[in-house]
């Protein structure tokens, strides 16, 4: 069943992170991270919701995520089995919360921070 609002974990670019209780609509997603959501797995059931186009509309650095930079602010929050968002529990809020508690400085020279597409191709018979 979705729920209504969901508590999440939210990183606004050069701040500590916050706990959060947002409304559960995709107006109110895409408002959270400025445009449209994109959804980055993470371990233990859990999602960072980001900004789809952030580099590309050059938001600012935020995050080290992985072997990437995560641009404009983003929120965690949990994934249910039937692929709907979750609230995350006090456990969860605790990890992400330590995770991304330093507040990072870039220099902008970053080269994870432009913006790169992988084109596979594939040969058939």
């Amino acid at each position: 069943m979705k729920e209504n609002k969901i508590k999440v974990v939210k990183m606004d670019v050069g701040k500590s992170p916050v706990v959060k209780e947002i409304d559960n609509t995709l107006g109110a997603l895409q408002t959270e991270v400025g445009g449209l959501i994109e959804c980055v797995y993470l371990d233990g059931g859990c999602l960072a919701v980001v900004n789809e186009e952030g580099k590309l509309n050059g938001m600012e650095p935020n995050r080290r995520l992985g072997s990437d930079i995560i641009c404009g602010p983003f929120f965690v929050c949990g994934d249910s089995e039937d692929g709907e968002f979750v609230s995350l529990d006090n456990k969860q809020v605790e990890e992400y919360m330590q995770m991304f508690s330093d507040v990072p400085i870039f220099t902008g020279e970053e080269p994870e921070i432009k913006p790169r597409m992988t084109f596979m191709g594939f040969e058939f018979k």
